[in-house]
């Protein structure tokens, strides 16, 4: 049930609400293997993250809940990599920006203290 304007001032008393919505992100463009790759960053994903809770010594009491979690998570990226698969954006692409954007503040800082004459 969608309200209508004036149904929507009588509600919260005479102000009005606005509420803005983004512009919904376009289809992911297709090309051949997109699909298989997709299928494989939706599953890698989930699969690092137990493999990394696996190696963790201490984590005994974490094992499970975080395996039976990536599990879910693998199998509904999984279902929309493959059903779904225009709508479907790489992991492993906004990782390696946010690894790539991460090596550059490091190497501007290096930059920074090497050109620094207080260091020497």
């Amino acid at each position: 049930m969608r309200l209508r304007a004036e149904q929507l001032v009588a509600i919260t008393g005479g102000a009005m609400i606005v509420l803005v919505q983004r512009e919904p992100r376009p289809d992911a463009p297709y090309w051949p293997g997109r699909r298989l790759l997709a299928a494989v960053d939706a599953v890698g994903w989930p699969l690092a993250w137990v493999v990394l809770v696996h190696q963790y010594p201490q984590a005994a009491g974490l094992v499970v809940p975080v395996t039976i979690v990536a599990a879910l998570c693998a199998f509904f990226r999984l279902s929309g990599a493959i059903f779904n698969n225009h709508r479907y954006w790489f992991t492993s692409w906004w990782v390696a920006r946010f690894f790539a954007l991460l090596a550059l503040v490091g190497v501007v800082m290096k930059l920074a203290l090497w050109l620094s004459p207080a260091v020497q």
